[in-house]
């Protein structure tokens, strides 16, 4: 635990401008707020806030292609990445991010930070099963499923130029293997710059193996 990395080291990491960090620093307030009653996310990591949900979804904008006007979060939680990313985003013309949620009292946290910092996102309240295809630009993800199934959430959200960006930990190899058996995919590993243990998989044209 790093609870030394906070704001400053943040910006100092990403470059942010102050406006975006004076957002994070809102969205991390409302965050400690909510816990208390609803426990969004585990109150030790909020120890360790910046690092391990900020600057952990935070690094995944630099794989968002310039040219990419969509984006959807799955199981978005506390909006680890989805929101972190819509608030980084906020300066792109028309860009739009949808984020999925199955659980209601997430979703109305998510809508009151949106609505608070003025950052235009699309929560669903739904299942993703559940949900009828449609293209974006990019897919994003964390902790939230093995790479097999995850890649099973995000197939019908591809187009001919999506990127997938999923945060995974020290399993990631073992699950790209295991889920090469029944998915074609152009996949790259980079090194998570929030964690040691942790890998950022940008996968692109992903389809069914014959």
């Amino acid at each position: 635990m790093n609870a030394n990395f906070g704001p400053a080291e943040l910006q100092s990491a990403l470059n942010v401008s102050r406006e975006t960090l004076a957002r994070l620093k809102t969205y991390v307030s409302l965050l400690e707020e909510w816990n208390v009653r609803h426990n969004l996310v585990s109150r030790q990591s909020l120890a360790d806030v910046w690092r391990r949900h900020v600057y952990d979804s935070a690094q995944l904008c630099e794989f968002v292609p310039p040219a990419a006007v969509t984006l959807v979060d799955l199981g978005s939680g506390a909006g680890f990445p989805g929101l972190v990313l819509a608030i980084l985003l906020a300066d792109r013309p028309s860009f739009r991010t949808v984020l999925y949620e199955a659980t209601g009292k997430k979703c109305e946290f998510l809508r009151h930070v949106a609505d608070r910092l003025g950052v235009p996102v699309e929560v669903r309240n739904r299942r993703i099963e559940d949900t009828a295809a449609e293209p974006f630009d990019v897919v994003t993800a964390r902790a939230l499923a093995p790479l097999e199934k995850l890649l099973a959430y995000a197939q019908p959200f591809q187009g001919p130029r999506t990127v997938n960006l999923f945060l995974k930990g020290r399993s990631a190899l073992s699950e790209l293997t295991a889920a090469r058996k029944i998915w074609r995919m152009q996949a790259t590993q980079h090194p998570s710059r929030s964690d040691p243990s942790g890998v950022i998989l940008a996968i692109r044209e992903l389809s069914h193996a014959a």
